[in-house]
């Protein structure tokens, strides 16, 4: 059944809001529910067999109980999983999640007139440590979890997948600083931090700073150089300590002292490599000073996998699979043989990974669309992956080689109450996440938008990129599909397939593509929205400064207004017992929790109810239902003034849950239709 929405509590949330002190919406604290029976659903644990009509006690933030016999606990919030799936929360092993963006300023180019890169100047790193003795993107002591930021888009998307927990790092630099292991929810970086720190981060990329070292035989030379310092460092503060009188004592140097743990083989360290050349040079590296290496990205591991599984090197494999580089027009030229091999080869590489007996875990590899990690999961298994090692892919395997195993990666009593709930199963083409747990909470995932009205985007654009100091004129093919968007480049900035593309509410659009200048390539993000016939917005570039673009869509014609849906239509398009019954419901406000019972009627597009709780009777009128769901928009007095209420939630078969806005606080309830 669809989800509807639904915005019939506000006379609840009324009363609640006169008797519940202001203060407790002053403070983000943890939900007065800290008790969950999920119940009767198909339990895949990991760590054993699966439970065809299982049940899952949470507590405290913990998995207190599993089995197919566990009675749910009296205290406990049940939610009936009839139809629902229970995975270990999923694990996404490289990620930039929480981590500051870099925020470049534009510079008149010193060239003067013409389109180019020139005109930006380098950017200064986001995550540079005090007092370092190195420059930026040179520091190893940098460590994530003094930047980290909770909450955010990027942070809520990866919810609305169903990771709950992420390695997270800075992206810049070639000493990139050391990962924090992280669960996506918590108010504040300390409740969110798993582990930390986990491993040594290392990039292969020249800084863009113009400084040394900017090619790839300084960047090795550079590495090989401060591991070097750090030996020496070692063995200085070595004889030091064993007899300090009549020494002078060793400068202190925090990123020499960083490498310690990296050289001594207690802290792995993350190498990020996709080519085999650059894997090889990597292993290289590590063999030479006995490092305990990590390789992230991987796209060529299906070639070394001998070296890997003989050295014990475990993969992070990046599902950023390689893309259609030229756009998929008759003028175009022909995509050389490299990239295609590379396309067909990229989805291989798990099941060559497996095969091989080489310890591998998934990444999402810096998409900005994850829709796209389903989707390139999905080609994974297409290619020769089985579900069970995917999913061991997300969970377990991430867990093991992050060393977080004895906590997460399985549904075990004792381990963090990390869940993704699936209506059907995870790996469908268009996984339905009904809940996600993230240290024992549900957490309110973002409801689907309907993006820009259907056909929109659809067409053929002539935009205007301003790079700072000119113009390129660019065609955008666009190619709208729900909310998705396939389509390419061609002009000024070179002929690409864009990628990571979707639209939003309020015609938002967004998608990625490489464009060219200059015989420079770079991956740029276009952010912008759709009015009618016109676009505009930003184009980003990583390490650059961003610029602009407008355009228009050629010879269409004004989108007509959407046309009145006829009645019988109406009733065919949303379920006439959608909201039909009596809903047991919770409604949280601040730390306490109200219990209320619903009782709904429904007629044709009308609905009518009855709301029963402590605080009183209320007769519900006046609420609609539509092809988008329920609505009841609600005007209560409270505290001598009107003040207007809505609530956003779902109905979902026999689930409910959602949101209560007003200007004078917010709520959420859950609740369960009742039998």
């Amino acid at each position: 059944m669809p989800a509807v929405r639904l915005r019939i509590l506000a006379a609840l949330l009324a009363s609640a809001f006169v008797v519940i002190p202001s203060s407790n919406f002053l403070i983000a604290q943890r939900s007065a529910i800290d008790t969950y029976a999920i119940t009767n659903a198909r339990v895949i644990t990991v760590a054993g067999p699966i439970l065809d009509h299982g049940t899952v006690v949470v507590r405290d933030g913990l998995i207190a109980a599993v089995g197919a016999n566990v009675t749910a606990p009296a205290d406990a919030r049940v939610i009936d999983g009839t139809g629902l799936t229970v995975y270990p929360g999923l694990i996404d092993s490289s990620t930039a999640l929480g981590m500051p963006q870099p925020s470049p300023t534009p510079t008149p180019s010193p060239g003067g007139a013409g389109v180019g890169f020139g005109q930006f100047r380098p950017q200064t790193s986001a995550t540079s440590a005090l007092n370092s003795t190195q420059p930026p993107g040179l520091q190893p002591e940098v460590l994530a979890e003094d930047f980290i930021k909770p909450g955010g888009d990027q942070i809520e998307a990866a919810r609305n997948a169903g990771i709950t927990t992420a390695l997270t790092a800075s992206r810049q630099g070639i000493w990139m600083g050391q990962s924090a292991l992280i669960n996506l929810a918590g108010d504040t970086t300390q409740q969110m931090i798993v582990r930390s720190p986990v491993a040594l981060h290392v990039g292969f990329t020249p800084l863009r700073t113009g400084n040394y070292p900017n090619s790839l035989m300084g960047v090795f030379a550079s590495l090989r150089q401060m591991l070097l310092d750090a030996q020496r460092y070692r063995q200085a503060l070595q004889i030091y300590e064993r007899s300090p009188r009549g020494m002078r004592r060793p400068s202190q140097d925090r990123s020499l002292a960083a490498l310690l743990p990296v050289l001594d083989g207690t802290m792995p360290v993350v190498m990020y490599a996709d080519r085999e050349r650059e894997i090889g040079r990597a292993l290289d590296l590590a063999q030479e000073f006995k490092l305990r290496p990590i390789i992230a990205g991987g796209l060529e591991a299906g070639r070394v996998t001998d070296r890997l599984r003989q050295s014990k090197v475990p993969v992070l494999l990046s599902l950023n699979f390689p893309r259609r580089t030229t756009a998929a027009l008759p003028e175009a030229d022909a995509e050389p043989v490299r990239i295609l091999r590379e396309r067909v080869e990229a989805p291989k590489t798990a099941a060559k990974l497996v095969a091989a007996r080489v310890s591998f875990a998934f990444q999402s590899g810096a998409l900005t669309n994850m829709a796209d990690f389903s989707a390139n999961l999905i080609r994974a298994i297409e290619n020769g992956l089985s579900r069970d090692d995917a999913l061991r892919a997300l969970t377990l395997w991430p867990a093991q080689i992050l060393g977080v195993a004895d906590r997460l990666g399985t549904i075990e009593a004792g381990k963090i109450a990390n869940l993704t709930i699936t209506r059907g199963d995870l790996f469908d083409r268009n996984p339905r996440i009904s809940y996600v747990f993230i240290d024992g909470r549900s957490i309110d995932l973002r409801s689907e938008t309907g993006g820009i009205q259907a056909g929109a985007a659809t067409g053929t654009w002539t935009l205007n990129v301003n790079l700072g100091s000119g113009d390129a004129a660019v065609t955008l093919v666009l190619q709208q599909e729900g909310e998705r968007l396939r389509g390419s480049i061609q002009g000024d900035l070179g002929s690409s397939e864009i990628a990571n593309a979707s639209t939003g509410a309020g015609g938002d659009v967004r998608f990625t593509v490489p464009i060219t200048f200059e015989g420079q390539t770079a991956e740029a993000t276009f952010a912008g929205r759709i009015s009618g016939n016109e676009m505009q917005g930003t184009m980003t570039v990583v390490g650059r400064a961003p610029g602009s673009f407008t355009g228009t869509k050629a010879g269409a014609p004004a989108q007509p207004a959407p046309s009145p849906t006829p009645p019988g239509e109406l009733r065919t398009a949303v379920s006439t017992n959608a909201a039909l019954g009596t809903w047991i419901i919770n409604l949280m406000v601040g730390l306490q929790t109200f219990p209320g019972t619903l009782k709904l009627d429904q007629s044709g597009t009308a609905i009518t109810g009855l709301l029963q709780s402590p605080f009183g009777t209320t007769k519900l009128t006046g609420g609609s239902i539509d092809a988008h769901g329920f609505r009841f928009i609600a005007r209560e007095p409270i505290a001598g003034r009107m003040v207007d209420m809505a609530v956003d939630g779902s109905a979902d078969g026999n689930e409910i849950r959602g949101t209560v806005r007003s200007e004078i606080g917010f709520a959420r309830f859950i609740g369960t239709r009742q039998r």
